[in-house]
């Protein structure tokens, strides 16, 4: 029986359908296998050696914000910590995978902010690897390595990996979720759909909004009829998926207490929308990367033209949480996370096959044929040279080295932005999930040394109180929280009267800082107005060096705290 040759053979095969084979046969053909394995080894070290570099760059310049401290202050109040049991109780709104994986850390290591912060850096350096797998698993190793190295370098990613956020480890774990079920349509196996509804009830432990992924799944597989989905396998992922997001509510129970769970769903749910409907295309796409969403787009498109169950799964992914924060009233800054894999995925694999599929487009010979109909003389310099069509031979290849190039830019104008933010040492915008609260944790330490046991803080909202709480170890309240149950987060108290409780000694210490300021002018005058009645005297100032109203440098407070009297 006569040999066939498997490279002939695959060579003969358009490159437009050569997606619908598998992608480890094509890659075995078209290069030796050493030089592969070496090549994507080096690959894979320099892409992981850039996420370490950019995520623990000055990754303690700036101590918590207000989200941060809650969270740290779960963990250790987990541990047993006497002072953070005090103001942050262990059951409060989320899940608490994310405190107990802080909590382990802190019983090898101690309590420090530190600590957690690297605690997040880790997940969002497996989050990078995760990229690597499922980008390797739908469409080979190049794909993987351009898909790890979008990630490592993504603003939107590494801003919010380098901080005590529930984001970095629900991403991972959807990640993880996402190449499980690639690797299960690739295999047929049914432990890997098994372990990608474990992986995604991980990321609802992580996370609670995590459980609107799930339509994911549903709309994958409904728009892919063509894998394969028994009854049986489908209830057996069902029950590991309930089993799993079961333990939360469980704990709860027979750990005696409800926290404030219910309410909180109830109050995000009802509560008022925080931004209005521009707000993520407005603010996640440049914090991706305008070259790494353009690429995605083109993506989107040829795949419109040539869907496979792979880009149906990877969009499927993207597409359902982008539609439901975008009309949820709710909208956080890093809400989108777990979308920014398969993204990442998208893009990569139209920066890696661009030259493949432009070359075979009927769209290029379709234009070439109007613009030489059309006679325009300034199509030549027009059109890019290798897509000039010529009259005699075949048409000039892609220059091996442009892909590079096109990749290297694209992560360029990725990178650019991410050192930037990593390297500030100030923020210039007041959103929250952007980045730590400057002077908190100076604050905390003047307070620790200066301010006795048992006073209390009015601060104008929330944020700098769970700051002060976690850094000062003192009590704090926001002004802004609303005295009304229906529109305030039910974790916070409020301050009902802040006259009497000023009057009364209940409230010792007024706060102001800029980043609050910024958020909320009103119940910034309100708090200065307080001072100023209350004889306020100033005890402690920070400033930083900035401009003045009329642009000139000066240096502008960030946080004055005054000592008022009844």
């Amino acid at each position: 029986m006569t040999g066939i040759d498997l490279r002939s053979a695959v060579e003969v095969i358009p490159r437009s359908r050569r997606a619908l084979l598998p992608v480890r046969e094509i890659e075995a053909v078209q290069r030796p296998e050493a030089l592969t394995r070496t090549w994507h080894v080096l690959g894979f070290v320099t892409v992981l050696a850039i996420a370490v570099a950019v995520r623990l760059w000055r990754l303690d310049a700036v101590g918590f914000n207000s989200d941060e401290a809650v969270y740290a202050g779960q963990a250790a109040s987990i541990t047993g910590d006497t002072e953070s049991l005090e103001y942050f109780p262990v059951f409060r709104a989320h899940p608490l995978l994310f405190h107990a994986t802080v909590s382990l850390v802190f019983e090898l290591v101690g309590v420090s902010d530190l600590a957690a912060r690297l605690t997040a850096v880790a997940f969002g350096i497996a989050n990078v690897v995760a990229a690597v797998l499922l980008g390797t698993e739908l469409y080979g190793r190049r794909v993987g390595l351009v898909g790890g190295l979008l990630v490592a370098v993504m603003p939107y990613h590494v801003i919010v990996s380098r901080q005590v956020l529930l984001d970095g480890p629900q991403a991972f774990l959807v990640a993880m979720a996402v190449w499980s079920l690639a690797r299960y349509v690739n295999r047929g196996w049914s432990p890997w759909l098994y372990a990608a509804a474990l992986f995604l009830g991980l990321s609802v432990l992580a996370k609670e909004t995590s459980i609107v992924l799930a339509a994911s799944v549903f709309a994958f597989f409904a728009l892919s009829p063509a894998v394969a989905l028994g009854w049986r396998r489908m209830v057996m992922a069902s029950a590991i998926f309930v089993a799993v997001v079961a333990a939360y509510p469980m704990s709860l129970r027979l750990a005696g207490a409800t926290g404030t769970g219910g309410a909180f769903i109830a109050y995000q749910l009802f509560r008022r929308p925080n931004h209005g409907l521009d707000f993520y295309p407005l603010t996640v796409p440049p914090a991706i990367g305008l070259g790494v969403v353009a690429a995605a787009l083109v993506a989107a498109v040829v795949a419109w033209r040539r869907v496979t169950w792979r880009e149906t799964l990877v969009w499927t992914w993207v597409a359902v949480p982008v539609l439901f924060f975008e009309l949820f009233p709710v909208k956080g800054y890093q809400y989108l996370l777990p979308a920014a894999t398969p993204l990442a995925v998208a893009a990569a694999w139209a920066l890696v096959h661009w030259p493949e599929w432009t070359a075979e487009s009927r769209w290029s010979e379709r234009w070439s044929t109007r613009w030489r109909a059309w006679r325009w003389p300034a199509s030549r310099w027009l059109m890019p040279r290798w897509q000039v069509p010529r009259r005699h031979g075949p048409r000039r290849p892609v220059p091996r080295w442009l892909p590079a190039a096109v990749i290297t830019v694209v992560a360029l104008t990725a990178l650019v932005p991410t050192l930037q933010s990593v390297s500030a040492t100030q923020r210039d915008t007041a959103l929250a999930g952007t980045g730590g609260l400057p002077g908190g944790r100076e604050l905390g330490a003047w307070i620790g040394d200066n301010v006795p046991t048992g006073v209390t803080m009015m601060t104008i909202g929330p944020s700098m109180a769970n700051v002060i709480k976690w850094y000062g170890h003192r009590d704090a309240r926001g002004l802004s929280v609303s005295p009304n149950p229906l529109y305030r987060n039910p974790v916070y108290d409020p301050i009902p009267n802040p006259d009497l409780a000023i009057r009364r000694n209940q409230v010792q210490y007024v706060v102001w800082d800029s980043f609050s300021a910024e958020r909320s002018r009103f119940f910034s005058e309100a708090v200065l107005r307080y001072a100023d009645r209350y004889s306020g005297r100033e005890v402690y100032r920070q400033e930083v060096h900035g401009t003045d109203d009329e642009g000139r440098p000066a240096m502008v407070p960030i946080i004055i705290v005054y000592e008022v009297r009844p």
